[in-house]
């Protein structure tokens, strides 16, 4: 029908989000009983139906049941899992399904023409995208931007509803598939500069990472664990952190070990396990031992390490490291990036970067690396993360020197922010 004739007298709308009441549904009831005052029928259009209440839900079902034969009942509603069965079993159910973008151009165009409004296409294509399938919210972006300038671009678009440019997103992805971490850094600088809103940005960089997934141009498994985490984005106190954090770790799970040193297999029952000189140390030399195929299988079934001498080797880090790896590729991509030191049962983990540090404080990726070390070593140790710039405290008694109030504030300040320059005035 028309706009004029949907102010007819038989077409009646109500909001059930702000008229959910039993009250409002009685009166309702009593006035259906009115015959049309033109047409043949008279339509009710109930909105937010899932919005009723319980009670408005019982009193408007024997209407349902029985309604006048001039009264025909319209139920709109997005969440239709919300309604009583006994509501659902008694209507005819029309499931509406997006409008394809085509379509929905055509009819912005149709209404820019009558409207004098000059628009180019990539922005009326952006504003279909953006309206994902619905007349209704298109037109509404529509009129929100119809007066930003005499004519429209993708631009203006953009800057109206808070969207990153196509230019950013694809750049994003360019980066995450060179895991360059410094591109990513002015990436993200360049995204609060301009004030791009970081949900819209999430949802735009989730569309163009699944089309990536679905190429196979990207890590598969880390590129899954990211797409998870960019949906939880919108439910964080912190959008913005959550978002960065999720790409570093993407890029840090994605790298090749270079960390860690590179220690040729041998078999650890047989190994000559030498003391470090440093938390973590290389060794000089290595043999590889050509062992039968029965003794190689045997390898993966080896007894813990020994550790009486308290001496975390390289070797030993990188068993930890390689069975981490089989079940927690994730926390895997973290773990490596440490520098790991031992003192008495202590596991230091040297980071540098905060987030890897927020990440190992997690007490269930302390519980799976403090396992999986007991797994290697027999040895029960807990876990101590830190930033690089922290300065690593040893249990050696070591005189103490007097410090004054206020040194002791200045040093916990700079180490709750991971180290920073003092600069006395």
């Amino acid at each position: 029908y028309t706009e004029h004739e949907a102010q007819h007298l038989d077409i009646i709308e109500i909001d059930a989000a702000s008229n959910r009441r039993i009250d409002e549904i009685r009166d309702l009831k009593e006035r259906v009983h009115v015959a049309p005052a033109q047409y043949k029928y008279k339509v009710y259009i109930i909105d937010e139906v899932h919005m009723l209440t319980k009670e408005a839900f019982n009193a408007l079902l024997k209407t349902l049941e029985e309604p006048p034969a001039h009264v025909v009942f319209i139920l709109a509603t997005t969440e239709l899992h919300k309604l009583p069965e006994t509501i659902i079993s008694r209507t005819q159910r029309y499931g509406f399904k997006p409008i394809p973008k085509p379509q929905v151009i055509e009819r912005l165009q149709e209404i820019a023409n009558n409207e004098n409004v000059v628009i180019s296409g990539d922005a009326l294509e952006l504003i279909a995208e953006h309206g994902e399938g619905s007349f209704r919210d298109s037109i509404s972006l529509l009129d929100q931007v119809q007066h930003i300038a005499d004519e429209i671009t993708a631009e203006h678009v953009q800057a109206s509803l808070g969207l990153a440019p196509r230019e950013l997103v694809d750049s994003i992805v360019k980066v995450l598939q060179s895991q360059d971490v410094k591109a990513l850094k002015n990436n993200m600088d360049e995204v609060k500069e301009r004030g791009i809103q970081i949900k819209p940005l999430v949802s735009q960089l989730s569309d163009a990472l699944l089309k990536e997934l679905i190429a196979g141009k990207l890590n598969k498994q880390p590129l899954v664990q990211l797409l998870r985490e960019l949906g939880e984005v919108p439910a964080h106190r912190d959008p913005s952190m959550a978002t960065e954090i999720a790409l570093y770790e993407y890029i840090f799970s994605s790298q090749a070990p270079q960390d860690v040193p590179q220690i040729e297999q041998v078999n650890p029952t047989k190994a000559e396990v030498k003391p470090a000189r440093k938390p973590l140390a290389k060794k000089s030399t290595s043999t590889t031992k050509t062992t039968p195929p029965e003794e190689s299988e045997k390898t993966e079934e080896a007894k813990p390490i020994d550790m009486t001498n308290n001496e975390l080797t390289a070797e030993i880090w990188e068993n930890i490291l390689s069975e981490m790896k089989k079940t927690y590729n994730t926390l895997y991509g973290v773990v490596r990036m440490a520098k790991p030191a031992l003192v008495e049962s202590e596991l230091i983990l040297e980071f540098n970067f905060p987030f890897h540090q927020k990440r190992l404080k997690e007490q269930k990726n302390q519980q799976i690396l403090i396992a999986i070390f007991k797994k290697q070593t027999s040895k029960v140790v807990t876990i101590n993360p830190v930033v690089a710039k922290a300065k690593l405290e040893t249990p050696k008694v070591q005189k103490s020197e007097p410090k004054n109030d206020k040194n002791e504030h200045v040093e916990t300040v700079s180490n709750i922010f991971g180290g920073a320059e003092v600069v006395e005035s």
